[in-house]
């Protein structure tokens, strides 16, 4: 592999090999390769693996107020296919990749080829210096889109802007009242509503008392005028109004 290539792929990735031969197979294309075993695609796999493994340490450690299911909404958005393609795109990584003729097609690599080599990278990141290296390779690469997706995900999490807003705006929390409960045990409804200083806002139904409670707060946020019909939360031009 020309050197060149291999000398500018480490200036991007911000990290030097000791072993630059594992760089060389993380940019070489199964398109180019003899054989797919002596492609990138192995060490795909590898990068995969480390990538999910440190975005889940990290969020595991940022973000002690959230539950699994939401980290695992903020991991499938950092992790997928879409962000990794465009952090291989921004950065220059995809230029490194070594193709076969036909490669590349009209309009750009396919979506998946470059997320391939950004995760084929952090596998070879990965073998040669270990898991710091490649954690701090990785969180450089996704830090902005953990930041974007934890910001969506928190704007979706409406009892925890609603309480964010209640304390701000009045020095109170919310409370949650279970109004009512319908059907089977195996498969209750339940109505919930949400009062904050004494005034009471619109009940919400959910198939879990979470549910209810999360569409309540929505519907309270509403309410105040503290959400927009696209579910983005804004500060109001003047206090809201709990009373």
């Amino acid at each position: 592999m020309d050197q060149t290539v291999i000398e500018r792929c480490q200036q991007v990735i911000g990290y030097t090999f000791k072993d630059q031969d594992l760089l060389a197979l993380a940019l070489t294309h199964s398109s180019v390769a003899s054989t797919r075993l002596e492609s990138n695609e192995r060490m795909e796999f590898l990068g995969d693996a480390v990538l999910g493994l440190v975005v889940c340490q990290e969020l595991y450690e940022r973000f002690g107020e959230l539950l699994e299911g939401q980290m695992t909404k903020i991991k499938s958005a950092v992790v997928s296919r879409k962000t990794c393609s465009e952090i291989a795109e921004q950065t220059g990584i995809a230029d490194s990749l070594v193709l076969g003729k036909g490669m590349p097609m009209p309009g750009g690599l396919p979506q998946s080829v470059s997320a391939a080599v950004f995760e084929a990278i952090i596998g070879a990141v990965h073998l040669d210096g270990g898991l710091e290296p490649a954690r701090t390779f990785i969180l450089r690469a996704v830090g902005p889109f953990i930041d974007e997706a934890f910001e969506i995900e928190h704007q979706r999490n409406f009892k925890s802007v609603l309480q964010q807003q209640a304390q701000r705006w009045w020095g109170t929390t919310p409370e949650y009242h279970l109004l009512d409960e319908k059907g089977p045990d195996h498969s209750k409804c339940f109505e919930v509503a949400v009062s904050i200083g004494g005034r009471h806002f619109t009940s919400a139904w959910g198939m879990s008392k979470k549910e209810a409670e999360q569409e309540a707060a929505r519907r309270t946020l509403a309410e105040l005028g503290l959400m927009k019909d696209d579910e983005t939360i804004y500060p109001p031009e003047a206090e809201p109004s709990a009373s």
